[in-house]
C-alpha cells in the first residue's frame, strides 16, 4: 500500500523502538497518519474548544433540548443510513476488551458475532500497548495470530474456526499520542489508532470479505461525527477504498449526544452501522455536566439501574431513533466475571440473562458481554426474541414518545450515599488507577470487569457527593486512607502513593477535571518514558 505525495512535515516517532514496530511504524503509514493529522486535526482542536463552550453554557443555565436547527432532519421521514456491511447484520452478541493476542484469540473464537477491539477504555495508553495492538490486530486479520503464557499454554486460531467480526474502537477525541509528532505537537490519539489500523489492514479486511469497521467513542455532538464521517471519506481516498466501505457505530455515551441520536446517524449515514447504549459513561457525563446541580444528584451507583425512568427514557428513545433509520441498536456491556463458585456462577448468570432478556424485548439488536463466559447466555436471551432473524430493525418502537424533561428529570435522592456505596467507589477507582499505570486497562474487581468508565464514574461520584456535602471530606479521607492501604497489601507492585495523588486530584478537587486520563497520562506515562 503507499499513499501519494507524503505531506509537508513528516509524523515523528518519539519512543524508542520495540519488537516489530518497524511492521507497523513504517514511512508510508506515518505518512497517512500525517496526512490525517494535517487535514483534520485543526478541526479536532476547535471541536474541543466547543465543548468547554458548551459546558460553560450549560453550567450557566442554557437549557438542554433537542436542536432547533436540525429540526427538519428529524422530521424527514425518508433518510436511512447504509445498509448493513459484511459481517454486521446480526450482531446479537458482541464482546469487548482490549486487543491483546491472549484476548483477540479468546474472543474471536468465543461465538460472539463481533469482537470490538478496544483502544479507549480497555487499554491503558502505553506505547507498547498502543502498537502492540496494532501488531495483534495484523495478525488477527491475517488469521497468524498466536499466544503461548510463561506456564506453556497456547492460544491459537484453527483454520476452521469461525471468527467474530472485527471492529476497533479508538481512543475518544480528547486525547493525544505523546510518542508520535505532527508539525511540533501530538497527534490526535484517535487519527494514531485509527489511521495504523486503516493502513495497515483496511484493504486485507476488503480482501477477506468484510471491511474496516469501527467504534466511536465519547462523541457529545453532531459536528463530531461530521468529522470522523470526513476522515472516512478522506482515508478511502487515499488508499483507493471504495467510499462507504467503512462503517462505523457511535456510542451514546453523553448526555448531550442522547439529545442529537438522529442527527448523528444522518452525519455517518453512508458509513453508519448504528448507536451502542452504555451505562457507566453516560452517567459520568449527566455529573460532569450537570454535577453543580441538587436536582441531578445521584445515588451510589449500583442503584441506577437501566430500568430507572430517565435511563429507560434514553435507551428507548436509541432504539426507536436506530430503526427509524434502518440502524442496528446496541445494548449495554454485562460486566460479570463468571467466579469459579458454581452459586455465585450461577446468580451472575441468571442477572445477566434477565438484562439481556429485558434489551432484546425492548427492541435492541445485540449487546455486549465483557467475558466469553457470558456469550452464550447473551446469545440464548437474544434467540428467545429474534429466532432466526438476524436483527429486529424492522421494529420501529413507535409507540415510544421521549421528550427533554425525560432525559433530564433525575430524581434527587434523599438520603446521604450509604457507606458501602462510598467505600465501593474509592476501592475500585484506586485499584483501576494503580492497574492503568501498571499499563493494564481492564481488570476484574469484586467480580467485575472494569475499564476506565468504571473509574470514571466512581470518582465522580465522591467529587459529587461531597460538592452538594451529603458527603464530609473526612470521611472519605478516612476511608481513603484504609482503601489505600489495602490496595497496597493486595499490590504490592502498586504505586500507592501515585495513586492516592491521581484519586485526590481527579476526585477532591474543587473543580472537577473532565477526564482522569490525560492527567495520569502526563504525570505518569510521559514522564516516564518507557525504555528500550
Amino acid at each position: 500500500m503507499t499513499t501519494t505525495a507524503p505531506p509537508a512535515h513528516r509524523v515523528r516517532v518519539l519512543a524508542a523502538p520495540g519488537d516489530r514496530h518497524d511492521e507497523i511504524l513504517t514511512p508510508a503509514a506515518l505518512d497517512f497518519v500525517g496526512r490525517l493529522a494535517a487535514g483534520f486535526g485543526g478541526r479536532r482542536r476547535e471541536l474541543m474548544k466547543e465543548r468547554r463552550r458548551q459546558a460553560l453554557r450549560l453550567a450557566s443555565g442554557s437549557p438542554l433540548d433537542f436542536p432547533l436547527v436540525t429540526s427538519a432532519v428529524r422530521a424527514d421521514p425518508d433518510w436511512r443510513v447504509a445498509p448493513p456491511a459484511p459481517g454486521l447484520t446480526d450482531r446479537r452478541v458482541e464482546i469487548t476488551g482490549p486487543p491483546e493476542r491472549r484476548m483477540a484469540v479468546n474472543a474471536l473464537k468465543s461465538g460472539a458475532r463481533v469482537w470490538m477491539a478496544d483502544f479507549a477504555d480497555a487499554t491503558s495508553p502505553t506505547w507498547e500497548n498502543i502498537i502492540g495492538g496494532q501488531i495483534a490486530l495484523l495478525d488477527a486479520v491475517q488469521r497468524r495470530i498466536d499466544f503461548t503464557t510463561p506456564d506453556g499454554r497456547e492460544y491459537r486460531l484453527a483454520a476452521d474456526d469461525r471468527l467474530a467480526t472485527l471492529v476497533v474502537r479508538p481512543r475518544g477525541w480528547h486525547l493525544d499520542e505523546a510518542h508520535l509528532e505532527y508539525d511540533g505537537a501530538p497527534v490526535p490519539a484517535a487519527l494514531v489508532d485509527f489511521g495504523l489500523y486503516f493502513f495497515h489492514c483496511a484493504q486485507r479486511q476488503v480482501d477477506a470479505g468484510h471491511g474496516p469497521y469501527f467504534y466511536l467513542p465519547k462523541l457529545e455532538n453532531r459536528h463530531e461525527a461530521r468529522l470522523w464521517n470526513d476522515i472516512f471519506i478522506t482515508a478511502q481516498e487515499l488508499l483507493g477504498i471504495p467510499r462507504g466501505t467503512v462503517r462505523a457505530a457511535v456510542f451514546i455515551e453523553t448526555i448531550t449526544a442522547a439529545f442529537e441520536m438522529e442527527e448523528i446517524l444522518y452525519e455517518l449515514r453512508e458509513h453508519s452501522s448504528g448507536l451502542n447504549a452504555g451505562r457507566w459513561d453516560y452517567l459520568f457525563s449527566l455529573i460532569k455536566t450537570f454535577g453543580h446541580r441538587t436536582d441531578f444528584l445521584l445515588p451510589d451507583r449500583a442503584k441506577v439501574t437501566m430500568t430507572a425512568p430517565f435511563m429507560r427514557a434514553y435507551t428507548e428513545l436509541l432504539v426507536r431513533t436506530c430503526h427509524k433509520r434502518g440502524a442496528h441498536a446496541i445494548g449495554g456491556m454485562a460486566a460479570q466475571v463468571p467466579s469459579k463458585d458454581p452459586a455465585a456462577r450461577e446468580a451472575a448468570l441468571a442477572k445477566v440473562r434477565l438484562d439481556k432478556e429485558r434489551e432484546a424485548e425492548d427492541g435492541f439488536d445485540g449487546s455486549w458481554v465483557a467475558h466469553p463466559g457470558l456469550v452464550r447466555v447473551c446469545r440464548e436471551a437474544y434467540d428467545g426474541v429474534l429466532g432466526d432473524r438476524p436483527h429486529q430493525i424492522d421494529r420501529t418502537r413507535d409507540d415510544v414518545e421521549v421528550t427533554a424533561a425525560h432525559l433530564l428529570s433525575v430524581r434527587r435522592i434523599s438520603e446521604r450515599p450509604t457507606a458501602e456505596g462510598v467505600r465501593t467507589n474509592i476501592a475500585v477507582a484506586l485499584r483501576y488507577f494503580a492497574a492503568w499505570l501498571h499499563g493494564r486497562g481492564a481488570v476484574a474487581v469484586d467480580g467485575l470487569m472494569a475499564d476506565a468508565a468504571t473509574a470514571e464514574i466512581a470518582r465522580v461520584q465522591i467529587w459529587q457527593w461531597l460538592r452538594h456535602r451529603v458527603l464530609d471530606r473526612a470521611t472519605v479521607l478516612r476511608l481513603l486512607d484504609e482503601e489505600a492501604e489495602s490496595l497496597g497489601a493486595e499490590y504490592p507492585w502498586a504505586p500507592v502513593e501515585e495513586v492516592r495523588d491521581l484519586f485526590e486530584r481527579n476526585a477532591l478537587a474543587r473543580e472537577l477535571p473532565l477526564f482522569f486520563t490525560p492527567d495520569a497520562y502526563a504525570a505518569h506515562l510521559v514522564r516516564r518514558v518507557e525504555q528500550p
